[in-house]
């Protein structure tokens, strides 16, 4: 029962074990996992191949990453490229909002320009009063001017995105759409894919 196996099973075990290395498995036969995803294993050779040896190489090739991901996400912002936008710009949502702006004129674009102006004016305010006057009151109805505008925005853009997107998550793209209207149309990143006056 404790013998060891003769000399004739070991050569019959190493002719069997011989055989089946060299005859391959039929692709019929189910190979017991999941077969992985190109995507997946693509990651799986780059992993293995660019294993960095130390830290310090690690670290460099962090940065070198993140280098090439800025350089990405910038150029995206300037072409709309959707894949390589950051994640606050991503989604047919978020692209709608700003099609949704930039298809209009806001009054809030208007801001920065005007700011300027009411400061100049203020700035001469001292020699004559009638200036500083006029400041103020440009400056009050460009407050006015803008909270209506957004209310106006906030309604229409809340009423298409219920009707065109009625399964997709809106949180956060109207803020998102309001902020925009805010910036000068030259300044908006990502850059305006349409333009004014046509339907987004």
């Amino acid at each position: 029962m404790f013998r060891s196996r003769s000399k004739d099973e070991k050569a019959s075990a190493q002719q069997v074990t011989a055989d089946l290395s060299k005859n391959p498995r039929d692709p019929e036969a189910p190979k017991g996992r999941p077969t992985p995803k190109r995507s997946e294993a693509q990651t799986q050779r780059r992993r293995a191949q660019s294993a960095p040896m130390d830290r310090k190489e690690a670290t460099k090739r962090q940065r070198e990453a993140r280098r090439a991901d800025l350089v990405r996400q910038r150029e995206a912002l300037n072409s709309g490229d959707e894949r390589f936008l950051p994640a606050r710009d991503k989604g047919p949502v978020r692209r709608f909002a700003r099609d949704f702006v930039d298809s209009r004129f806001a009054v809030a674009e208007f801001f920065l320009p005007v700011a300027v102006v009411i400061l100049v004016l203020s700035l001469f305010g001292n020699r004559a009063p009638r200036l500083q006057d006029i400041a103020l009151i440009l400056w009050a109805v460009l407050i006015v001017l803008i909270v209506l505008d957004s209310i106006g925005t906030w309604i229409r853009l809340r009423k298409q995105l219920d009707t065109r997107f009625p399964n997709e998550p809106k949180r956060g793209a109207i803020p998102y759409a309001l902020m925009r209207s805010l910036q000068m149309r030259r300044l908006r990143l990502p850059k305006p894919q349409v333009k004014r006056g046509e339907r987004p």
